[in-house]
């Protein structure tokens, strides 16, 4: 059911605050894709456990409105933070790696197929690419993409302020995607 509503960033943050389910369903039918499509980035092998992922960051958007803080980012980037961690901990947890290690893996056929594992970063090449940039920016790289640190986890790491933080990553992929269009 597509909710035809519109609101306004602040009005739909305080109508969630009140717990209004017109304004949930609103939010839901509006990002659950978006957030659907970060928990897929991390959880790659289970679509079942991707959709709990998800139905478990919907309860905890809900539960956790009120810590919501605007002077801090906008509403989507909060809740994509909340899916991304989500994600990111199931994908850490115990029970996630007993279950991929409990089920085969199967072909259309329903046959088995020997397990493979996700390639490396030095497999596809990425890290002769990262070698191109300053070392500096390798490590800001590496600590947000591959091991799923937030830009506040990587300013308090690193010592450096979340601005130059934000700005070194993106300049680095910026510098990553011209040295990729130079190589096709």
């Amino acid at each position: 059911m597509q909710n035809n509503n519109k609101y306004k960033e602040n009005e739909l943050v305080a109508l969630l605050r009140n717990k209004n389910e017109q304004a949930f369903s609103y939010l839901y039918d509006n990002y659950a894709a978006a957030l659907y499509g970060v928990i897929t980035q991390i959880i790659i092998k289970d679509i079942e456990i991707s959709n709990d992922v998800l139905q478990e960051v919907f309860i905890n958007i809900w539960k956790k409105i009120d810590s919501y803080d605007s002077s801090k980012g906008r509403l989507f980037t909060w809740m994509f933070n909340i899916a991304r961690n989500a994600a990111i901990d199931k994908v850490r947890s115990k029970s996630y790696k007993h279950t991929l290690k409990s089920q085969p893996l199967k072909d259309e056929d329903g046959e088995a197929v020997p397990q493979i594992d996700r390639p490396g970063i030095d497999d596809c090449g990425l890290r002769k690419v990262l070698s191109n940039l300053k070392k500096e920016h390798q490590i800001l790289i590496n600590l947000s993409f591959f091991q799923g640190f937030t830009y506040e986890q990587i300013s308090e790491a690193t010592k450096i302020p979340i601005g130059t933080v934000k700005t070194r990553i993106r300049s680095s992929l910026i510098e990553l995607r011209t040295i990729m269009n130079n190589h096709k």
